[in-house]
């Protein structure tokens, strides 16, 4: 069995953000982390690894620096790593991103392909989607428990307050919840094997049956019209009454909201 898991370099909020002047997020600047619903999502390909002896490999798309999110998931135990990297890729929204990735994984043999639900810098939980539609394969989203039966993924998909059990033939892609498992730490022999393996570099000219129109900057039709860091909240009204009159007080600002 061979497994594509999709991660990315996401910032680390607890650090803060930044912005370049076109409001797209400025990644050098910031400190980073691999997106936890992707890290859940490369555990379930190590796990079926562990049970199946499954060929793990990583891709992400970003800036070079990105290359440490894929040697940390190769010290936690994937095989492969790519960086998909290349100026003209820079400033993609969803559509171009999932378009680049799935250009980048047409060069690649595959029979299941995970990512995570969504990233923490974006929160659209578009690209894993998108990818199966570029490819034309079907997709299992917001999977809290993964299996595999023969040539089929069998997929607890949640659901509000229950969840469906869906399952689908491969090649199919699946998007994985942070809840679905615990990852595992990276091991210091699987450190030292990462940090001198060797990455695989590809740019646009690497990238099967994309058009340029589709791709950076340019070929995202997502336009941002504002950016700013978390903005402070405010003191808010503060009021000294007597428990009476403070009971009548909140009751009315419930009313006032169409609370109750």
């Amino acid at each position: 069995m061979k497994i594509v898991v999709c991660i990315k370099q996401v910032p680390d909020t607890k650090g803060g953000v930044k912005f370049n002047p076109d409001g797209t997020l400025d990644r050098g600047a910031m400190l980073t982390i691999m997106n936890p619903d992707d890290k859940a999502g490369l555990e379930a390909a190590l796990r079926l690894k562990d049970q199946y002896g499954a060929e793990v490999t990583v891709i992400t798309m970003g800036l070079p620096k990105a290359e440490e999110v894929l040697r940390e998931a190769m010290a936690m135990g994937a095989d492969k790593g790519i960086l998909v990297t290349d100026r003209v890729l820079g400033g993609a929204d969803t559509w171009a991103t999932s378009q680049t990735l799935a250009g980048a994984i047409r060069n690649l043999e595959y029979d299941l392909i995970i990512t995570g639900r969504q990233a923490i810098d974006g929160d659209t939980a578009q690209v894993g989607p998108q990818i199966s539609e570029h490819l034309g394969i079907p997709v299992i989203s917001y999977a809290q428990k993964i299996e595999v039966e023969g040539d089929s993924v069998i997929v607890e998909r949640q659901y509000d307050d229950r969840y469906h059990v869906l399952k689908a033939k491969m090649p199919c892609l699946v998007t994985a919840l942070a809840e679905l498992n615990e990852p595992r730490y990276m091991t210091p022999g699987g450190i030292f094997d990462a940090y001198n393996a060797e990455i695989t570099v590809w740019g646009r000219a690497d990238l099967k049956d994309v058009d340029d129109s589709n791709l950076g900057l340019k070929g995202s039709p997502t336009q941002i019209a504002k950016a700013s860091d978390k903005v402070r909240k405010g003191a808010g009204e503060k009021v000294t009454l007597d428990p009476t009159e403070s009971v009548d007080y909140i009751i009315g600002k419930l009313k006032e909201k169409h609370v109750i």
